[in-house]
């Protein structure tokens, strides 16, 4: 079952998966990413690391509570999606570079 595997190389492994995974952690930390819905009315922004930074809406939605509400909630699904996506994409990402694990 472990043939081939020099488990003598484990824990130099496990040190290196630890240093990129900081590199990606502290990367999404820099990220930012926007969705919009309405067209535009409604703008939520979010940090890689799941922060919602910004929460933009169009003065024409102050009357319509019911219309904001379901715009609002949609932009915040749509950021948090491109967040999880981008988490997923760096997590394959990293695992594929790291012998045994992505082949």
């Amino acid at each position: 079952m472990f043939d081939g595997l020099d488990l003598s190389k484990m824990g130099k492994m496990l040190e290196e998966v630890q240093k990129q995974a900081k590199h990606i952690q502290d990367e999404a930390e820099k990220k930012e990413y926007t969705a919009k819905s309405g067209g535009g009315l409604v703008k939520v922004s979010m940090s890689g690391n799941g922060e919602v930074v910004d929460i933009s809406i169009d003065d024409s939605l102050m009357s319509d509570k019911e219309s904001l509400q379901i715009l609002l909630i949609s932009a915040v699904n749509d950021v948090q999606k491109m967040v999880e996506d981008d988490k997923k994409m760096a997590a394959s990402r990293l695992f594929s570079g790291v012998g045994g694990f992505g082949s």
